[in-house]
């Protein structure tokens, strides 16, 4: 399908965006912390602030993976072994914070339950108390929000595991006599190793790599994310170089470890269907029915605190409990106050441009590596999973140290300081997303399809463009549309690298927050959600055309 000529020219092109926009600045970042020096500083004390940082980082992750897991593994259990009350709305709700923005899943447990909160002002007014009965903030409220964001992965990974496993080896268990709890034990848990194992992994780097809660929660505490952004808008570059070069480190561990979990998924189950079991005793069916809705609640009830907040008058919402004044102004200047606009309009085409260049790029990509039989294609493959595991804040500081000086991959100027720095990071973050996708699209691609068209005279670019795009397009506009949706609520690299003039939506929502206008921050980050739900929507139904062509 590919030609020797066509897979050496696209396998330079990868070679060298790769090597250029993720080896090189994130090189120059490790050449500028690796001071032995300056990491014993950093460090080699128990109480110095890196060290604090790492023990912090590595403490939250540990907490997460096992809060994560015990959440995520016994919902999707619970789903697929029993006949629970609203089963539909809860298998549907239960992956709701996946598609949540970062920074709006953290505002929203801001509103609720910080300590200007909806429930801790409630509970201080119910019981008559001077103060807030509990400030949710410090690494406990860190680990909180990513065990909420964080166990949808246990929950995805456990439930696809459970949708292979052959039911017939319950019954088997309990003919032989063993009870519920033996059973999940000995049968079931050691068919589930691999996808645990794949999603511990998975969860622990990306909660290394998370930045937003810490900002927001850990209330001085230090994190490694953080303490890069801190660094950094000091301008000392060379200390925010040696912490990507710690968490870089251990998150390039990790990410081998996921890989290899990852492989281990979808063992030798049969995949025969099973039928939940319906609960027959009245005091089960009493203790599902409440822990369902206790589960629906705290899912939902952020995302609606956000909600709601939007239609909050800015400046009402002080003492009160409950807002009482409510207005569409918020909504209103999205659409009419140019300053309000902007943030939109620039958020809309920074991850726009940096998701048609991830659309070409990674359909390159997975040409070389899938179809192109040129050497070295493991490598490319690789590199190009490496934006996934270095975290976004490494990253972001990789591109500033790689182009505050002018560079021949900037067209011979500087980068750093203009509004084309930011999409080039959302280019960069979301290399992955498309690869990946394009990458398992073109797998299930029959090349005889190909070899078909090339008989009847067609050119390679008209077999490209009439055979083979229609039939990966599916896998690619999934991934295009992930990355648009990711780039869009993208905090991290966006609060280091952007400049007035090109300030996304999350940093604005940010800058909101630190003014206390809630509401104008709450209806952009509704924005935000509809944003995704759309693209989500529009997803699916290109998918489904492309399929149908």
């Amino acid at each position: 399908m590919l030609s020797r000529r066509a897979a050496w020219a696209l396998a330079a092109v990868v070679a060298v965006v790769l090597l250029g926009y993720v080896v090189w600045p994130n090189l120059a970042t490790f050449r500028l912390g690796l001071d032995g020096a300056l990491l014993a500083d950093l460090f080699g004390r128990p109480r110095a602030a890196g060290a604090r940082g790492l023990v912090n980082s590595v403490a939250v992750s540990l907490g997460t993976v096992a809060g994560g897991a015990a959440v995520g593994t016994a919902l999707a259990w619970a789903l697929w072994r029993y006949d629970l009350p609203l089963r539909r709305t809860l298998g549907a709700v239960a992956a709701l914070p996946l598609a949540l923005p970062p920074l709006v899943g953290v505002l929203a447990f801001l509103f609720l339950y910080g300590e200007s909160g909806m429930l801790p002002r409630g509970l201080q007014a119910a019981f008559g108390l001077d103060a807030v009965p509990f400030a949710f903030g410090g690494v406990g409220a860190v680990l909180a929000v990513h065990v909420y964001v964080f166990y949808v992965y246990f929950y995805l990974f456990v439930g696809a595991a459970l949708a292979d496993l052959d039911g017939s080896l319950l019954d088997a268990s309990a003919d032989l006599g063993a009870g519920p709890w033996t059973t999940f034990r000995r049968v079931v848990l050691p068919l589930l190793r691999p996808a645990l194992v794949g999603a511990a992994l998975l969860v622990f780097m990306l909660s290394m790599a998370s930045f937003t809660a810490p900002l927001l929660f850990a209330e001085g505490e230090p994190f490694l994310t953080t303490q890069i952004y801190q660094y950094k808008t000091n301008g000392a570059l060379d200390r925010a170089a040696a912490v990507s070069v710690v968490l870089t480190a251990i998150c390039l561990l990790f990410l081998v470890g996921a890989e290899r979990g990852g492989k281990a998924v979808g063992g030798a189950a049969k995949g025969v269907g099973r039928r939940p079991a319906p609960l027959r005793s009245p005091w089960a069916r009493a203790l599902a029915g409440a822990l369902v809705g206790l589960f629906l609640v705290v899912v939902l009830l952020p995302v609606a605190t956000v909600v709601l907040l939007s239609f909050v008058a800015e400046g009402t919402w002080t003492t009160q409990v409950l807002p009482d004044t409510f207005t569409l102004a918020n909504y209103a200047a999205l659409a009419t106050e140019a300053d309000v606009f902007a943030p939109i309009v620039n958020s809309l085409w920074m991850a726009g441009l940096a998701t048609a260049a991830n659309v070409v790029f990674g359909v390159a990509t997975a040409l070389v590596v899938v179809k192109g039989r040129v050497p070295g294609r493991g490598v490319l493959r690789a590199l190009s999973l490496l934006p996934f595991a270095i975290p976004g804040t490494v990253i972001a500081l990789g591109l500033v140290v790689a182009f505050d000086e002018p560079t021949a991959l900037a067209g011979g100027a500087v980068l750093v300081g203009t509004v084309w720095l930011l999409p080039l990071a959302y280019f960069v973050r979301h290399i992955p997303l498309v690869v990946r996708s394009a990458q398992a699209a073109l797998e299930g691609f029959d090349d005889r399809l190909g070899e078909a068209s090339a008989d009847l005279g067609a050119g390679p670019w008209t077999t490209f463009r009439r055979v083979v795009l229609p039939a990966i397009g599916p896998g690619v506009i999934a991934g295009a549309l992930l990355t648009f949706v990711t780039a869009l609520g993208e905090f991290v690299a966006s609060i280091m690298l952007y400049v007035y003039a090109n300030r996304p939506i999350a940093v604005e929502v940010f800058s909101q927050l630190r003014v206390y206008e809630f509401g104008q921050a709450a209806a952009y980050s509704v924005l935000l959600m509809v944003l995704v739900g759309a693209a989500v929507v529009l997803s699916r139904a290109l998918g489904g055309a492309g399929r149908v062509g």
